[in-house]
């Protein structure tokens, strides 16, 4: 006879994804991006921590800042994954990360177009970068689905989540 765990039956069934990409002003290795690189491992420290917090996009260099979106050698990427938008929020709008955020004008280009994307997934997936840019097209072109959404325009997870 099989049992089901506790975790199979209370656990959560969807995860929220984000993904947010930027324009840089300057080149990563740059004066003018000097604090803001400074700052990245910090940053991704206090994420890591974070109450919410499941997973976050990073390649061998311990953050995505190299990590091809788009095919534009100018766009940097973030994405992660939290168990819902209050935990992210909690986290962006909070310390260290709510510092840097103040100065993403000094940093990064402004652009019309929407550069972040919220979507559920399934508990224990991991969004690729083809996941999100297909999620920040879709976005731009429908506007906030529940394909693809945004803060100020959250869809609710999908039934049995969080």
């Amino acid at each position: 006879m099989t049992t089901t765990t506790e975790t199979e039956t209370t656990g959560p069934k969807h995860e929220l994804a984000q993904v947010n990409i930027a324009r840089l002003r300057f080149p990563l290795d740059s004066p003018q991006l000097k604090d803001f690189v400074d700052g990245l491992n910090p940053v991704n420290a206090v994420a890591d921590a974070a109450e919410g917090f499941v997973w976050r996009l990073r390649s061998d260099s311990g953050n995505a800042t190299d990590v091809p979106v788009f095919g534009d050698d100018w766009l940097i990427v973030n994405m992660s994954v939290w168990w819902d938008a209050d935990a992210l929020t909690d986290f962006m709008y909070a310390g260290q990360h709510r510092e840097l955020l103040k100065r993403r004008r000094e940093w990064f280009a402004h652009t019309r177009e929407a550069m972040s994307a919220l979507w559920w997934v399934p508990a224990g997936e991991r969004p690729t970068v083809a996941d999100a840019e297909e999620r920040l097209l879709h976005l731009r072109e429908h506007g906030p689905t529940e394909r693809a959404f945004t803060l100020r325009a959250r869809f609710p997870a999908p039934a049995g989540a969080r």
